[in-house]
């Protein structure tokens, strides 16, 4: 059992990368930061590298509209994309989510899957292969998601049931559903 953590760079890493623009911590050190457009903004890469286009694809920014979920939840299964990375961003304002994870080196169990919980302000990146629970948002709305779609149109998603469920609660360690 994990407890619902918050999300923040360090123990996030493992899994992928946050992204938030007001916190100094989730922009990588080696990252460059360039004047752009005539010296009207400043431009600088969050994740200099993307894993979006292996095996004949094209990279896809899709629209979310997310409904609130309530917390307890129980997560009955868990996702992969093998083949990519995938980048969540709210849209527009403030949209708290969890982020359920577990390495893409092992099967996805109570044991091996962490829980971390989004300030609403929090994008992340799940880097290709890692287990994940599709978008999970407590609050209702809009959420960009830069994703991989195949050119011949098959889906790059291997899913696996959780069984038991796992709870997730706020405040409290994950636990089994009976």
């Amino acid at each position: 059992m994990h407890p619902l953590e918050p999300l923040h760079p360090e123990t996030f890493a493992p899994f992928g990368d946050v992204i938030e623009a007001a916190d100094p911590s989730s922009i990588p050190a080696d990252s460059t930061t360039e004047a752009v457009n005539a010296g009207t903004s400043q431009r600088r890469e969050l994740i200099p590298a993307l894993d979006l286009l292996r095996e004949d694809a094209r990279a896809v920014l899709a629209l979310y509209e997310a409904r609130a979920q309530q917390l307890p939840f129980e997560a009955r299964e868990v996702e992969r994309h093998r083949l990519s990375d995938q980048v969540f961003l709210p849209l527009g304002r403030a949209l708290r989510c969890v982020v359920l994870v577990a390495p893409a080196d092992a099967e996805p169990s109570p044991q091996t899957l962490r829980a971390f919980v989004s300030n609403g302000r929090q994008g992340v990146r799940i880097r290709a292969g890692t287990w994940h629970h599709g978008l999970l948002s407590l609050d209702a709305g809009p959420w960009v998601v830069l994703e991989r779609r195949a050119l011949d149109g098959t889906v790059d998603c291997d899913v696996r049931a959780l069984a038991p469920a796992l709870v997730l609660q706020a405040g409290a360690p994950a636990r089994v559903s009976a």
